[in-house]
């Protein structure tokens, strides 16, 4: 499955409005729900919030990936927003995190498809330009023509 499978322009927010983790990941838990992708909100929000008490997924380098594995999702999905001032995620590098990606995938679905994810993600984040390209975007196009070239 391809990155752009995943990610579609009603789950990109180019600039996420909360001020901290919380409401960062309120913002991106509404689009996954608004786009039908969660068949029970509460459930899949409960399910990544026990996946951050484990370890932040503030991985560094300006990104944070929280995810989870829930019965409360329908499909695998991820949401991406921006956030130009950063937010504190407890990223291992101690920098707040700009660019978030969520990843939702149902608990039946959680082992393969959630690691290919996680992997396909991580493999091309680590590239300066990469990150610098989704932060100089100007359109959620534009943001899935750089996630289309992973």
């Amino acid at each position: 499955m391809k990155m752009t499978d995943l990610l579609t322009e009603d789950c990109i927010v180019m600039e996420l409005q909360g001020e901290n983790r919380d409401a960062v990941m309120e913002e991106l838990i509404d689009c996954l729900d608004r786009a039908g992708v969660l068949s029970d909100r509460e459930t899949f929000k409960n399910d990544l919030y026990a996946r951050e008490k484990h370890g932040s997924t503030g991985i560094g380098f300006g990104i944070a990936i929280p995810h989870g594995k829930s019965a409360g999702v329908k499909e695998p999905r991820v949401a991406f927003g921006r956030k130009p001032d950063g937010v504190d995620w407890d990223s291992m590098d101690g920098e707040p995190a700009n660019l978030i990606f969520m990843i939702a995938v149902p608990e039946e679905q959680a082992g393969d498809e959630h690691l290919k994810i996680l992997q396909a993600l991580s493999r091309k984040l680590i590239d300066d330009s990469f990150r610098q390209a989704l932060m100089e975007a100007k359109t959620g196009q534009e943001i899935l023509d750089r996630i289309g070239e992973m």
